[in-house]
């Protein structure tokens, strides 16, 4: 059987292929190197996924959060090995790779992540050839769930939001600046906290200011990062993450004033990955 899994901050989605094609689905927690030990994981899978699997596990393709570097990537598969010693191929990569094959297959192209984060590489059909590094949360992100909510808060905290918009946002969070404050620089995860106000956005997207502000970020992260990247005409640039695929006719705009085609928006890109890592079937 081959194992695939999709990993973000949140959850992963896995894919079970057994030997005669079948695809089977499962869930489990987001598995992160930055946050998990190898035991934390293993003890995850052992408890969550494990029950999902009836056969013996010949495979396994890891793309997740976190997973670039030799020790992040050795975290992530000791825990695997773990639950798995059987597993002949144990690969840990990182989501951008895991996006970049999922959105494009075995074709050369531009994939993008906008989600809680975002990211962006040139892809060859098999590898990242180039890439423009995000900052993080912080200094970077452009486009993502958690640029857009870091945005709107401050743009309210700042008294810049219309009347009418801010009345329906203050009702919405009872927000205050301490509270933003608290919650930025002393509790974890800042980046899922402000990613969650991206919804108002989503809910108000018809108000001019709404509809602005998420076209201003999609407009800087595309010239920022894709029009950056060697040749960019030259390839179609595709799309995964919630941002993007909720906001996908926003994000399309946008790239149509930037002269960047868009291809493929998916939510996730785990259906990619199990087309790209599903064995060829002997006719």
């Amino acid at each position: 059987m081959i194992l695939i899994a999709d990993s973000g901050a949140t959850k992963t989605d896995w894919r079970i292929i057994n030997p005669q094609g079948g695809i089977q689905q499962a869930k489990t927690i987001g598995l992160s190197p930055y946050y998990q030990t190898s035991e934390s994981i293993a003890a995850e899978l052992t408890q969550n996924l494990l029950p999902s699997i009836t056969g013996e596990v010949s495979e396994i393709h890891f793309y997740g959060t976190g997973c670039a570097g030799e020790e992040p990537c050795a975290i992530v598969w000791r825990g695997l090995q773990a639950v798995f010693p059987s597993a002949q191929t144990i690969e840990v990569d990182s989501d951008m790779l895991g996006a970049a094959r999922g959105l494009c297959g075995h074709e050369a192209g531009i994939a993008c992540i906008l989600g809680t984060g975002s990211n962006n590489c040139l892809y060859d059909g098999r590898d990242i050839a180039d890439k423009i590094p995000s900052l993080g949360f912080w200094l970077g992100d452009e486009g993502s769930g958690g640029y857009l909510g870091k945005t709107l808060v401050t743009a309210f905290l700042h008294k810049e939001i219309p009347d009418d918009l801010a009345a329906k946002f203050a009702k919405r969070y009872g927000l205050n600046r301490e509270i933003v404050l608290e919650n930025a620089y002393k509790k974890p995860f800042p980046n899922r906290y402000f990613a969650t106000f991206s919804k108002f956005l989503f809910d108000n997207r018809s108000h001019p200011f709404a509809y602005k502000l998420v076209y201003d970020a999609f407009g800087e992260f595309l010239a920022k990062y894709v029009c950056k990247l060697p040749d960019h005409q030259k390839y179609r640039a595709h799309f995964s993450g919630s941002v993007a695929f909720y906001y996908s006719d926003i994000l399309r705009r946008a790239a149509a004033e930037k002269g960047v085609v868009v291809g493929h928006i998916m939510e996730t890109p785990i259906a990619g990955l199990a087309l790209y890592h599903r064995p060829v079937m002997e006719p």
